[in-house]
């Protein structure tokens, strides 16, 4: 048995039978003074004690085991991990809060579950009455939230980098190399072992590197090109637009700048004229742009969704990415279309059937609770190092837009847009969605009948 350490509980069981130490201690048959250091953690529980305290208190001995505590503590420990500064907390010190004060263990878990649901119920009322005209959040958004609402309020468009991007002229990936060399004096080196896969791509400012992961296509690794030269070259420009942004805090404004580049990235191998013209030409077919541009699926679907300058602009999309677990990694919208923050997405969603059919494009007539409807595609899309058993990432991305511009698209082709009877009807989530008669409900509405 290993050393127990709980002289917080023991204490508490005593206070709670009304004992003094010195009283415990003579029914124990031990001295006062090592009850004391027992009670301060200073010496352990043995068995011969522990077997004494459950005869004496009348208490199971097993609620001393550490065995008990270790979902506790686990539950405790991902509590905390959501909250700044949580890094500092080790985990010797979350296992001495569990072990010898579980009741407190308990109610942080408790105040952190009325917190979720209080924030959840305040983000449903508040959406309920936005008025879309600019009402400042009652609950301060996350970093990531913060970025993607600055993107949204854009229209998700930021012509002042896709100008920028159109001057750089049609680029390949060892145009890029060279740009890179001459114009910032950055060499572009491939890189192998275990640290690539841990970041799309390396830059040493002190020499001058820019390290890319073997495993990257060179399409990808464009992409990654691009988007360092945009910090180089265009700092100045992304450094304004963050100004402009007046994001609350670094974490935001390092997110920002991150999509910035990354849109940079986009705009110079997807250049706005000629992909929107070819965009059109093909009905939106997302394969043929992809390989026409030299780019991924889901680089394609994250393009089209940015085509909105003014006096040219292209189809209005909503453009999403999630996970298996259901976690929503991107959610761009160049309309009106509402992302729901809390309650999670709709299993019956056309995105969580591309998991089980990769490689296939699939369809969705969807209906929403207010009565729109649009036509969505979604497709699994996968990235990592090639190889048996290697790590990789695999996602589902989905591309919709409204039913009045879905015939517009390839993806229409043989669908009843007209048919009310063959639309889906899905929600923003199970919290969230007005649906009482879902067979698919997870968990009750917040909203108030």
């Amino acid at each position: 048995m290993s050393k127990v350490f709980m002289g917080v509980r023991l204490q508490r069981l005593r206070e709670e039978r009304k004992m003094t130490q010195a009283a415990l201690a003579k029914t124990l048959g031990i001295s006062p003074s090592y009850l004391n250091q027992i009670e301060r953690n200073q010496r352990p529980l043995t068995v011969p004690i522990l077997l004494r305290i459950g005869s004496v208190l009348e208490v199971d001995p097993q609620i001393f085991s550490e065995h008990g505590s270790a979902n506790l503590v686990a539950d405790v420990r991902d509590i905390l991990s959501e909250l700044p500064g949580s890094e500092t907390t080790s985990f010797a010190e979350l296992k001495m809060l569990v072990e010898n004060m579980p009741g407190v263990a308990r109610a942080i878990l408790q105040l952190q579950r009325r917190y979720r649901m209080m924030a959840e119920r305040a983000e449903s009322l508040e959406a309920q009455f936005d008025s879309n005209e600019g009402n400042q959040s009652a609950l301060q958004p996350s970093a990531d939230e913060e970025v993607r609402d600055y993107l949204n309020g854009r229209q998700n468009y930021i012509g002042e980098l896709d100008e920028a991007a159109e001057g750089v002229g049609t680029i390949t990936g060892e145009a890029l190399r060279a740009r890179l060399l001459q114009l910032s004096g950055v060499t572009v080196l491939t890189a192998t072992g275990e640290d690539t896969l841990l970041r799309k791509r390396r830059y040493d400012s002190q020499q001058r590197v820019l390290w890319l992961p073997d495993s990257m296509n060179p399409g990808q690794q464009a992409f990654q090109m691009a988007a360092q030269l945009g910090l180089l070259e265009h700092a100045g420009l992304i450094d304004t637009l963050l100004i402009k942004a007046a994001l609350s805090s670094e974490a935001a404004r390092n997110g920002a700048r991150l999509a910035l580049s990354n849109y940079f990235a986009g705009a110079t191998l997807m250049p706005y004229t000629a992909f929107l013209r070819a965009a059109e030409a093909t009905a939106y077919d997302i394969d043929v742009l992809a390989h026409q541009f030299g780019v991924g699926f889901e680089a394609v679907c994250h393009r089209l969704s940015t085509m909105q300058r003014p006096g040219f602009s292209g189809l209005p999309f909503f453009f999403v990415r999630v996970d298996r677990a259901g976690n929503v990694s991107k959610r761009q919208s160049a309309t009106a279309f509402h992302f729901s923050r809390v309650g999670g997405t709709c299993p019956l969603w056309i995105i969580y059937e591309a998991f089980s059919q990769p490689g296939r494009i699939l369809r969705q007539i969807a209906r929403m609770p207010d009565g729109s409807t649009h036509l969505w595609i979604a497709r699994q899309v996968s990235s990592g190092p090639a190889g048996f058993a290697a790590p990789s990432k695999s996602f589902a991305v989905a591309l919709g837009c409204d039913i009045s511009q879905a015939h517009r698209l390839v993806y229409a082709k043989g669908l009843d847009l007209h048919d009310p009877s063959a639309a889906t009807a899905i929600g923003t989530g199970c919290k969230v969605c007005e649906r009482r008669d879902c067979p698919q409900r997870a968990f009750p509405s917040i909203l108030p009948r």
